[in-house]
């Protein structure tokens, strides 16, 4: 049986670069000047500021991940990762790590993540979808004060597969306390 966390771990099916929230996960590109998909709404909603400070930043590699303003956003902050070009799982569980190091780092209470390298990257979204969680389920594992002080964490999609997928193994990876209960009451 998984370990539960008292971080609350959600799925939202919506627009990430509405959600009020310490930071908000850009799946972008290796130069961090925008794109399209994610990125591109990102930098479009943050505004021209955004594009300005990640000028400042030199890029990111594949599995990094780097921290910037949200501006026009609803969102403090932008936290930057390059996922991979195809099925890479360690380079895409790395995103996922450095992204919630930079929250530790910075005392962020609460991230929304978007579901790095589906898209035009071409990751499988059920394999990434079981990454991304297995990854998160063992940071916060590994990193119990940071789980104190951590309000959520938001999984956000916006494809009805992704939601499908997310809705499925979400409870697989963090069950409710009622979920783990009732397991353990039938066992």
């Amino acid at each position: 049986m998984r370990r539960m966390h008292r971080t609350v771990v959600c799925s939202h099916y919506g627009d990430i670069t509405s959600l009020k929230i310490d930071a908000v996960v850009n799946a972008a590109n290796a130069s961090l000047q925008g794109g399209g998909g994610i990125d591109g709404a990102i930098h479009r909603a943050a505004g021209k500021q955004l594009l300005a400070e990640c000028a400042k930043l030199f890029g990111c590699k594949t599995g990094d991940a780097k921290i910037t303003s949200g501006y026009n956003l609803p969102a403090s902050h932008v936290i930057h990762t390059v996922g991979p070009r195809g099925e890479h799982p360690l380079l895409l569980s790395s995103c996922y790590k450095r992204v919630m190091d930079i929250v530790k780092e910075n005392d962020l209470k609460s991230v929304a993540f978007c579901c790095v390298s589906t898209g035009i990257y071409g990751y499988d979204n059920e394999k990434a979808a079981h990454v991304a969680f297995k990854t998160l389920h063992d940071w916060l594992d590994a990193h119990e004060d940071q789980v104190e002080k951590m309000d959520r964490i938001v999984l956000c999609v916006f494809l009805d597969k992704d939601e499908n997928i997310y809705k499925r193994l979400l409870p697989q990876y963090f069950p409710k306390p009622d979920d783990a209960t009732e397991r353990q009451t039938a066992s």
